[in-house]
């Protein structure tokens, strides 16, 4: 609006200034000079209106020009303001770059090397813990180790007896053949369970050539060890079947070519020999047997036998010996010899009868007169022979008594 102020204002003032230029007439001129001064003032005037014409034309113009906007050829810039608007894209918030955290080491890089000695546990082969001995019984551990270190093992490495109850063992002994890394081997130990009752550990670990103890472990630094329990039967007769072996068989002092036995034992120990009862056995064949049965198994190797040694009995004019003996059943390599064997008055071992059982699919029915001994406190000991391997010697004692009438 102030520019188009101005514009009016220079517009009166140039017709103002115009208009004073114009002669009004002279008084002492002539008609004629009037008339060509009349003339050329018209002339003039009208050159005069033309120029300002053109003037009013080109300021009017001018002031149309400056009075209308000029269209914009671009597009006009954006307005700014003092906020600021961020697309999501350009939205910063203070959450950790992930690549700022630090790249844990591979296990590979932290791996720590193997030490020289170290052994590893494989199993007990012999003996596991726990396994229940009579006072004084001889045994043997052995355990199974794996080589574990960098180092080979060699003769002048030793086993070592470190704490607890020996046993009765040699308290170091050398390895009788070189062991190799990842290699194993079975260290075996005789030994003897103590005379009174209770459980008893003994603990080991080896020994290198410069006389360094090392065993198994995170630090190379823990013992194994042989854990058994001792156990002091008392031998006593059912009273109300005084004259059955099978229902009385812990009265009897079991004991084989390896030493005394427990009862009852594991049922499956074919090195040292076992007993169990049993009331259900499966014989030879597939027959199930209802009787109260003793099932034994013989110590194994040459001469390898197991022995039941019962209390002595009255005997009395018309006792028998009865009993059905054989193989129990899936044992076809089983081949023994059943013993009965008696002393009488504390007199000499004397064999009753002895009778060959093979995994053949049949039984021994014995039945013995002991009329030879009436009147007579006699011992019994039912025996089994293994015949020179108990491998597969699993057999029965099915009720085994003294049969009176």
């Amino acid at each position: 609006m102030k520019a188009r102020y101005s514009i009016c204002t220079v517009l009166v003032v140039l017709v103002l200034a115009l208009t004073a230029c114009i002669p009004t007439g002279e008084k002492a001129a002539t008609q004629d000079e009037e008339i060509a001064t009349s003339v050329a003032a018209t002339v003039a005037a009208a050159e005069t209106q033309k120029s300002l014409n053109t003037v009013v034309a080109e300021l009017t113009r001018i002031a149309q020009f400056t009075a209308t906007p000029v269209p914009p050829t671009e597009t006009p810039l954006p307005t700014f303001t003092n906020t600021v608007t961020l697309t999501p894209t350009a939205t910063f918030t203070n959450t950790p770059v992930p690549t700022a955290t630090p790249v844990p080491p591979t296990a590979t890089a932290t791996t720590p090397p193997l030490p020289c000695d170290k052994i590893e546990f494989v199993s007990d082969v012999t003996v596991p813990d726990g396994t229940t001995f009579l006072p004084n019984k001889s045994f043997t551990k052995t355990w199974r180790l794996k080589n574990g270190g960098s180092c080979t093992w060699s003769t002048s490495y030793s086993l070592v007896f470190i704490g607890g109850n020996s046993f009765g063992a040699t308290t170091i002994s050398n390895l009788a053949t070189n062991v190799n890394p990842g290699e194993m081997i079975d260290i075996s130990i005789p030994m003897v369970a103590p005379s009174t009752a209770g459980s008893y550990t003994g603990y080991w670990q080896m020994r290198n050539a410069s006389g360094g103890l090392f065993g198994w472990g995170t630090n190379s630094s823990s013992a194994f060890w042989v854990t058994i329990q001792v156990v002091i039967t008392t031998a006593t007769i059912n009273p109300d079947n005084p004259l059955n072996f099978a229902v009385n068989f812990c009265s009897a002092q079991w004991s084989s070519s390896k030493g005394n036995l427990p009862c009852p034992g594991s049922g499956t120990d074919f090195t040292n020999g076992s007993v169990v009862y049993s009331t259900s056995p499966i014989l030879e064949g597939g027959y199930q047997e209802d009787e109260p049965s003793i099932i034994v198994i013989p110590s194994d190797g040459s001469g390898g036998m197991i022995t039941g040694k019962y209390p002595a009995i009255a005997i009395k004019t018309g006792d028998r010996f009865v009993a059905m003996v054989g193989c129990v059943d899936k044992r076809p390599k089983c081949d023994v010899m059943f013993q009965v064997n008696y002393s009488a008055d504390g007199g000499a071992i004397t064999n009753l009868g002895s009778w060959t059982e093979t995994f053949d699919g049949s039984y021994t029915h014995i039945n013995e007169n002991l009329d030879f001994l009436a009147g007579k406190s006699v011992v019994f000991y039912l025996v089994v022979q293994n015949n020179g391997s108990s491998l597969d010697d699993r057999v029965f004692w099915t009720d085994p008594a003294i049969s009176r009438k």
